[in-house]
Parts: C-alpha cells; sequence; structure tokens
C-alpha cells in the first residue's frame, strides 16, 4: 500500500532505440542485388504458375499472347505428357532399362527447363502481357500459391536479416540479456521488499487487531461498573492509543527507510544505464568506422569487376566474331561434303558403268573369237573336203 513501481523511462529509451526496427535503406551493392534476384524470381514463380492454367485454355490465349509464345507453350505441353507418360510407364512397372530411362527422364528435364526459361524470357519481355495475364488467368493451385506465399516470407526475412548486421544483432543480444538480468534482480529485490513490507504490515494488523478486542473486552466491561472505573477506562484508552500512534509512527518510519532503498536502486540503475550508453556510443563509432572501411572494399571490388567486364566483353565480342567465321566455314564444308558425296556417287555410277561395259566387251569378244575359229574350222573342212572331192575324180579318170 502506499509503494510505487519504479520508473522504467530510462530503460525503455534505451530499449527503443536498441529494439526498434531499422531504417529500410539498402545501403550495400549486394544487398540490392540479392533482394533484386529475390523479387525477379518471386516475379517469375508467379508467371510459371500460371503456365498450367493457361495450357488448360490455350485456345482462348492464342490471340493475346500470339503464335511465338503459343508454339512454345504447345512445345512445353507436348514435352510435360512425354514425361508424364515416361513417369507412369516407370511406375506400372513396364519392361525397360533402368539406365537408359533415367537419361531420357533427365534429358527431358533437361528439355522442360529450357522450355519454362524461354515461356518466361518472352512474358517478360512484354510488361504488358505479365501484368494482364494474372485478371485473365483462373486462380493458381494451392500448392504453387503456398510456395509463392512462403517465397515472399523469405523474401521478407532476407530483407530484414540483410538490413541488419551481424555486429549490431550481437549488440542486440547482448542489451537484452543484460536487460533481463537486470529486470530479474531489481524484481527479485522489489519482492522481498514487498514481502518484508506486506510481513510489517500484517503484524502491525494483528496487534492493532489485539489491541482493538483488549479496547471492546474492556468496554464491555467499563460499562457494567461505568461509574466506578470510568477513569480507570480513559487511562487504558489513552495508553492503547498511544501506543497504537507510536507503533504507526515505528510503521512509517520503516516505510520510508525502505523507500529510501528503492530510491537507492533506482539511482543504480540509473548509473547502470549511462555507463551502457557511453559503451554503446563508443561501439556504435566503431561501427561506423568499420562500415566506411567496408564501403571502400566494396567500391573497390565495384571497380575491378568493371575492368573485368569490359574485357570479358572484348573477349567475348572476338569470341562472336570469330563463332561467326566457323560458323561460315562449317556451312561452306558443309556444301563441300555434299558436292564431294554427289560427285563420289556419279563417280562409282561411272565406274560400276564401265565395269559392266567391260565385261560385255570381253564377253563379246570372246564370242567373237570363238566364233571366228568355228569358222576357220569350218572353212578348213570345206576345203579339204572339195580337195579330196578333187583327188578321187583324178584317179577315176
Amino acid at each position: 500500500e502506499g509503494i510505487q513501481a519504479p520508473k522504467k523511462g530510462a530503460i525503455r529509451l534505451d530499449a527503443m532505440k536498441m529494439l526498434g526496427p531499422n531504417q529500410p535503406k539498402l545501403d550495400t551493392y549486394e544487398t540490392q542485388r540479392i533482394i533484386s534476384v529475390l523479387d525477379e524470381t518471386i516475379v517469375k514463380l508467379e508467371l510459371s504458375s500460371l503456365i498450367p492454367c493457361i495450357l488448360d485454355s490455350l485456345d482462348r490465349f492464342a490471340d493475346m499472347l500470339g503464335p511465338e509464345i503459343t508454339s512454345d507453350l504447345i512445345e512445353h505441353q507436348k514435352l510435360s505428357s512425354k514425361v508424364e507418360n515416361l513417369l507412369s510407364s516407370s511406375r506400372e512397372g513396364e519392361p525397360s532399362p533402368a539406365e537408359e530411362q533415367r537419361e531420357s527422364l533427365c534429358l527431358l528435364e533437361q528439355h522442360l527447363k529450357t522450355s519454362v526459361r524461354n515461356i518466361l524470357r518472352i512474358l517478360l519481355a512484354s510488361p504488358s502481357l505479365c501484368q494482364a495475364l494474372p485478371y485473365e488467368v483462373c486462380a493458381r493451385q494451392s500448392s504453387a500459391e503456398a510456395f509463392i506465399q512462403a517465397f515472399r516470407e523469405f523474401r521478407n526475412f532476407m530483407h530484414e536479416r540483410l538490413l541488419t548486421s551481424p555486429l549490431e544483432e550481437k549488440e542486440k543480444i547482448q542489451f537484452i540479456e543484460d536487460i533481463s538480468l537486470r529486470i530479474k534482480r531489481n524484481t527479485e529485490t522489489l519482492t522481498a521488499l514487498k514481502a518484508e513490507l506486506a510481513a510489517t504490515i500484517q503484524s502491525r494488523d494483528e496487534k492493532i487487531h489485539r489491541k482493538d478486542n483488549v479496547i471492546k473486552d474492556l468496554k464491555t466491561a467499563l460499562q457494567d461498573v461505568a461509574n466506578n472505573y470510568k477513569i480507570s477506562v480513559l487511562q487504558v484508552t489513552q495508553e492503547a492509543e498511544n501506543q497504537q500512534k507510536e507503533e504507526l509512527r515505528a510503521w512509517q518510519a520503516r516505510r520510508a527507510r525502505l523507500q529510501e532503498d528503492i530510491e537507492q536502486l533506482r539511482a543504480q540503475l540509473c548509473a547502470l544505464v549511462l555507463e551502457h550508453r557511453e559503451s554503446e556510443l563508443a561501439l556504435r563509432k566503431k561501427k561506423c568506422k568499420v562500415e566506411m572501411e567496408i564501403e571502400k572494399w566494396i567500391q573497390k571490388y565495384d571497380a575491378d569487376m568493371g575492368e573485368k567486364q569490359a574485357e570479358y566483353e572484348e573477349l567475348y565480342a572476338l569470341y562472336s566474331e570469330e563463332k561467326a567465321q566457323v560458323s561460315l566455314l562449317q556451312e561452306k564444308h558443309d556444301v563441300l561434303i555434299q558436292e564431294y558425296s554427289q560427285i563420289a556417287e556419279e563417280r562409282s555410277v561411272r565406274q560400276q558403268k564401265q565395269k559392266q561395259d567391260s565385261e560385255e566387251l570381253v564377253t563379246m569378244t570372246i564370242a567373237a573369237t570363238r566364233i571366228q575359229a568355228f569358222w576357220r574350222g569350218y572353212l578348213v573342212r570345206s576345203l579339204f573336203k572339195t580337195k579330196r572331192k578333187k583327188k578321187k575324180k583324178g584317179g577315176g579318170k
């Protein structure tokens, strides 16, 4: 009764400064890049989650999307069907080599990923189409919406973590631990003082109650003998009141001492807060110095990366030029290979025809030789027959 709780204004000010939200300022290029990458990923996730709904009603969106995106979506739908068929056949246990099936599945998945990237690239190239699709397409699947929401929460968490340096987080944890320890100690002290005060008040009330009972008893007795013992009753009452006043004064003095102890503890608490403010200021100065050094190193890193990027672009330009030359030479080589194949085929036909002509010539030569030999034999035999006939005729004469 009458004891006030200790004021917490001094602690609350530091706690609000230490535990309050950081300023939403992205002070490093790495942080800006990370957040921009996460934002781009969220946009791509939102667009890719609309692809199944678009495929279900591709005829309705064909005029809006245009022929290029429509053809890519049809190709993507075919790849998805192939992957689903392959997965269903593997689940049904169709006889197929496991290694070959895994390779086919990996190849189809790679083509499917490439198809999704091409579709997203074309969609992102048209901002008006990206803005109109979410209003035209039906609601996303619950699993995709839950994943996108979880990724947004992850982005916000990363944003908050990137805005808080490790040194600030460590300082917050240490400050909270110190404040908790001080509050615990002060609470224990205050609890002990309240218990002691309550015991004192209870003891005083018990004494007063006993005195009141004694007074009541005395009054009852004095009512019987009021005329004879009036002076004695007055004296006893006066003594009781005096004793009560003395006990009240003693209790007030003890209460004042306890109040002084509370004020001393409060002063000690304020001194500790001031001391830690000074240490906090020194640490903040050190932190600013470290941040300036980090900013210098980041600027140096960005300058080096700019030089490397310029060198890379120059090398890439040379590479593109050489690649174009290689492509031109490859085209010429393909034309020459085609001409060579045609010439080789014509030469083979010509050689085969010459071989056939040679074989026919040999056959005709052999036939002509045999005919000539047969004819010579016939002429010789005819000549011999003629001579024999002449000899026979001459002998007869």
